[in-house]
């Protein structure tokens, strides 16, 4: 399993034990339960001159999970390894909804908030709030694991893909390009933008090459644009043919091929706005940044052996990848971003039409929405114990989210806490 952190008694971070050791400490009781996620215990007893061994923090980022992980350079050891999922496509929905109602509201001359002009200069540096919740996320980690162990450095993939160097492979002075590492950031670009799939049939979990949409020997080129995956049965059966005589009896699958083959990548262009905003602000912690490519963490865990995960990527950014790594017995913390609530002050309709008023009162018998509660019902027919995300009411019937779906209708009697509302869910 995956390290528990270890705070000294001024609250100061001591190298990472193993579970096992933290169990013997907690049943000793030498330390106690700081926080759950992650797990972390605090000493009861001042360490002297403890002997602190340094660690630098990889950051694999995504459009939708970011990949995080903690290696000991010296070692080799991968100490604490996690999955960020971000909710920012959940804050473009709810500003599209939102936008939509008050638009809705000044059509219908009813009362609505009047519009502005004069608030419309953007700082230097502004990102689409969507986007700065990924921001916002990562340093939000990066910042809690810098409070619970020792972070000297800090590697970030910064380039996802380099599509301008890549539409031609023949460009001089650019080492990878010409070296091992041009394949893999071409693969990689073609794996994600086609979901790893055959073009040509939609196969799945199957071997893929790379294909010429239009043929080299019928004047196709080397761009991007021109390639897509296929099986080997049916890069076979093309062979050198144009992809409208392959696939001249199906019209629906030439035009979805060369809709996707001139469609950029949405996900791509997120990481893209997002990757230098998020590089300036990990150098403001004063921390050396390291930054690497997309084929670079492709080619590290292709020859460490390491199977394709977020987690394992982050843990493979960046040329500081030690040579050998220490990974059994790893887990990874689940992470998702839940936000805080909303300022809204009514529930609305479809429509836009207010339904249901909204308590401004955040905590109900000791309790508040998000956070993370043990259920032990020891009566009526939800007997049981449930361990989720509560979801408070003022008459003190809480909903648990569990990992079995939703159970409603669990008095506030029954719950006790595990963990405070922090904006995260986890599943270890």
């Amino acid at each position: 399993m995956s390290k528990v952190f270890v705070l000294d008694t001024n609250k100061q971070p001591l190298n990472p034990i193993h579970p096992g050791r933290a169990r013997m400490l907690l049943s000793q009781g030498k330390a106690a339960v700081f926080r759950r996620y992650p797990f972390t215990v605090i000493l009861h007893k001042e360490v002297l001159n403890p002997k602190i061994e340094p660690l630098r923090v990889k950051i694999d980022p995504g459009a939708k999970t970011t990949g995080l992980a903690l290696v000991n350079d010296n070692t080799g050891e991968v100490v604490w390894v996690a999955e960020l999922q971000h909710r920012g496509l959940q804050i473009r929905d709810a500003l599209t909804s939102r936008r939509r109602a008050r638009r809705s509201r000044r059509n219908r001359k009813t009362r609505y908030r009047k519009p502005r002009f004069l608030n419309r200069t953007r700082p230097q540096g502004w990102l689409p709030p969507s986007l700065e919740s990924r921001v916002a996320n990562i340093l939000t980690w990066v910042k809690r694991l810098s409070s619970l162990s020792h972070i000297t450095a800090i590697s970030q993939e910064l380039v996802r893909f380099d599509t301008q160097q890549m539409q031609d492979a023949e460009i001089s002075g650019v080492g990878y390009q010409q070296g091992t590492l041009f394949c893999y950031e071409v693969r990689e670009f073609l794996l994600e933008k086609w979901n790893r799939t055959c073009a040509y049939c939609g196969a799945k979990d199957t071997p893929v090459e790379i294909e010429h949409i239009q043929p080299r020997s019928r004047g196709g080129s080397n761009r991007v644009s021109n390639l897509c995956l296929a099986c080997v049965p049916c890069n076979q059966k093309k062979g050198n043919q144009g992809i409208k005589d392959f696939l001249k009896g199906k019209p629906d699958r030439l035009r979805a091929i060369l809709a996707q083959a001139k469609r950029p990548l949405a996900d791509t262009a997120a990481v893209n706005a997002t990757r230098w905003n998020l590089y300036e602000n990990l150098q403001k912690t004063g921390l050396p940044v390291e930054v690497g490519t997309g084929g670079r963490t492709k080619y590290n865990r292709t020859i460490r052996g390491l199977e394709k995960t977020h987690y394992w990527d982050a843990v493979c950014v960046g040329a500081s990848t030690p040579e050998q790594l220490i990974t059994s017995g790893v887990k990874p913390l689940l992470i998702a971003a839940k936000g805080h609530g909303t300022r809204q002050q009514c529930r609305t309709d479809k429509f836009g039409f207010p339904v249901r008023y909204c308590s401004r009162t955040k905590f109900h018998k000791g309790f508040q929405t998000g956070d993370i509660v043990k259920a032990v019902v020891t009566s009526g027919k939800k007997i049981g114990t449930y361990v989720g995300r509560v979801a408070t009411r003022a008459t003190g019937s809480f909903n648990i989210s569990t990992l079995d779906g939703l159970v409603q209708g669990i008095s506030h009697k029954y719950c006790t806490h595990i963990h405070k509302k922090d904006g995260y869910s986890y599943i270890q």
